[in-house]
């Protein structure tokens, strides 16, 4: 991830999730092999960020991955994980909020937002080619992933 990325990314998590913990960069590269790595920071204490757009319907089974994720985290850092999840608020919630019974530390918040994320995808882009940068891997796949945010009524993308 460049620095970029990392700054938006780092917006999102202290405006969206009211965040004020000092996210470290460069990022930390040993959780590259739990769930690519890519979106998960680290604090300057060393607890553990991970940052998720969802696509979707929320339901147990998203859930319990998400769970799964954060004991996978905390097995590997022992310090506590937040989850923070951003959906479209056009996404179905059917799980309630509840505490989770587990060994591990961790929070997991689900925030959602009434702007479309094809949309915002393509501003990232949009940006980056305007100010004469490489698109990289991650951006590539997220422009393959713009078909399928979009609703069928609204495939202009």
């Amino acid at each position: 991830m460049n620095e970029q990325d990392f700054e938006i990314k780092a917006k999102i998590i202290r405006e969206t999730f009211n965040d004020k913990r000092k996210i470290k960069y460069p990022l930390c590269e040993n959780f590259e092999n739990i769930c690519g790595g890519e979106n998960i920071f680290t604090t300057e204490d060393g607890q553990v960020i991970d940052l998720e757009l969802f696509i979707g319907d929320f339901r147990e089974g998203e859930l319990e991955k998400y769970v799964k994720l954060a004991e996978r985290l905390y097995d590997k850092t022992e310090k506590h994980v937040s989850i923070y999840i951003i959906c479209p608020d056009a996404s179905r919630i059917y799980v309630k909020e509840c505490e989770i019974q587990s060994e591990a530390n961790f929070t997991i918040k689900l925030a959602c937002f009434n702007e479309n994320p094809a949309q915002l995808i393509l501003n990232v882009i949009q940006e980056k080619l305007k100010n004469g940068e490489m698109l990289d891997d991650d951006d590539i796949f997220a422009i393959l992933m713009i078909p399928l945010m979009c609703k069928t009524d609204n495939e202009i993308y």
